[in-house]
């Protein structure tokens, strides 16, 4: 055993965009590094995730425009769908990605490249699947996340997939029941609903997305629900594999009639789960919480007063990239500065679903401010009868707008509607900067653009702060409907 015990300044376990970015700040102090990954290289955003998803995403829209092109006044047919042809640029392009960030990988230095699992023997002893053992001063915990599959989906056999599996089809199946009606499971349910996939979205608690305002959930629903089969409280009694694929029993509401339909697939987007179930990370002193993830710092990726940080989908917080990566660096420097540990505010949350209307949050979520006991103010602006989202036939959307009432600081945002993408990054610039809602109305706003439906939601906010006169219906400045 002492023949393969190395010793290193730092080990990182894993190499997603947590971990590669620990890794970088790691170097800034010490080139004793052991980089750690059992599996592929590549991230989850790259492979499975953000980009491929929005590769799918993309046609879908595309196809789905050309539905509205009788209302322009302008002639024509939707397009076909070639599956075969479409998963075909989804995996070439998805393989495009991945192999930038496995050239990012390939310039590392080789001599800090471990390829073997790793599990803890203690706090600061790793054994390898390749019978290698490292001794490490500090470790960071970046093995990030897989999919989340309830048991009672396994009755589904052969025909139960993930968002992983889907970007590895050659082509299109003909139906698919999808449940989970997150992130995931949203963008993937209406985008093979306009391919022409004949898809059921199945939700629970009427919850969309990470919506918890009541109004744009509601709203929400609506607009979803008016376009293909979700069920948003549905109650599943049966799944079963058969011969065509799998038969799923159901009611649609739980006072609705049972009825039985049979899919080519069940793809469970029910969420995510933090790798750490095989590090043995009870073999530390970490203390753990009921999902067995080390209790951490979010402001130093810290566990406890430990040498041990944890970073990215691993943590169990926030799985998105710009976190992910913004977390690595984080532990990847305190690992390499400690005993001194630096506390970082972090950024504004800004999260975005890749929908059609896109669902926006930014900031302060509406529940969030009701659990914290903020005095704040709420105001709601319609897109329907927004200028250039009329125009464009883009005109569905609600947003929310939240606001202290002792300061008129903006706090945060609940939103679905039209480049909606563009409006949360706006705001979340506006809210990290700690500008009031009467010091954002004084930046620039273009005519006519999307925009001007934020600026009557700023002018009603600032309204119902008492900091400002109730904004004249229509006004000429704003344009109609804007």
């Amino acid at each position: 055993m002492d023949n393969q015990l190395k010793q290193v300044d730092i080990a990182i376990i894993g190499t997603g965009t947590a971990g590669m970015g620990a890794y970088r700040e790691a170097l800034k102090f010490t080139k004793s590094i052991a980089l750690i990954e059992g599996g592929e290289y590549g991230t989850t955003c790259a492979r499975v995730g953000c980009m491929p998803s929005k590769l799918l995403i993309a046609p879908a829209e595309a196809r789905h425009r050309a539905a509205v092109f009788e209302q322009f006044g302008l002639q024509g047919s939707v397009p076909s769908v070639d599956g075969q042809l479409i998963m075909k640029r989804v995996r070439e392009e998805r393989d495009r990605f991945v192999g930038f960030v496995n050239e990012d990988v390939d310039g590392f230095d080789e001599t800090h490249k471990v390829k073997a699992y790793a599990k803890f023997i203690d706090e600061h002893t790793l054994a390898l699947s390749n019978g290698e053992t490292i001794r490490a001063e500090r470790i960071v915990i970046a093995t990030g996340s897989r999919p989340n599959i309830p048991k009672f989906f396994e009755a589904a056999e052969d025909r139960l997939i993930t968002n992983d599996d889907v970007f590895y089809w050659n082509d299109l199946p003909k139906s698919v029941a999808v449940f989970g009606a997150g992130v995931i499971g949203l963008e993937l349910g209406q985008a093979l609903h306009r391919l022409g996939v004949d898809t059921h979205l199945f939700g629970a608690n009427d919850a969309v997305g990470p919506l918890s305002d009541p109004a744009i959930r509601e709203y929400a629903l609506g607009v979803f629900k008016s376009e293909f089969p979700f069920h948003s409280n549905g109650e599943v009694s049966s799944i079963k594999r058969v011969a065509e694929g799998v038969e799923i029993t159901f009611k649609s509401e739980p006072d609705s009639q049972e009825q039985t339909k049979v899919f080519e697939y069940l793809l469970a987007a029910t969420g995510r789960r933090a790798n750490v179930d095989n590090l043995n990370i009870e073999n530390t002193q970490l203390t753990l919480d009921t999902r067995g993830i080390p209790v951490y710092d979010p402001l130093s990726m810290q566990c406890g007063h430990s040498h041990i940080f944890i970073a990215g989908d691993v943590n169990g917080d926030i799985p998105l990239l710009h976190e992910a990566s913004d977390e690595g660096r984080l532990a990847g420097e305190n690992a390499g500065r400690f005993p001194e540990v630096f506390k970082r505010a972090r950024k504004t949350p800004l999260g975005v679903v890749f929908s059609d209307p896109q669902i926006a949050t930014v900031g302060k979520s509406y529940s969030q401010l009701v659990a914290s006991k903020v005095p704040f103010a709420s105001s709601s602006v319609s897109f329907e009868n927004q200028g250039r989202a009329r125009v464009m036939l883009v005109n569905k959307g609600l947003m929310r707008l939240y606001g202290e009432k002792e300061t008129g600081i903006l706090l945060g945002a609940e939103m679905i509607g039209p480049s909606h993408e563009h409006l949360a990054h706006l705001l979340s610039w506006s809210i990290q900067m700690r500008m009031t809602v009467g010091e954002i109305l004084q930046m620039p706003f273009y005519h006519p653009v999307i925009e001007e439906g934020l600026r009557t939601g700023l002018r009603l906010l600032l309204n119902e702060l008492n900091m400002g006169p109730q904004p004249p219906l229509n006004c000429i400045d704003c344009g109609p409907g804007a």
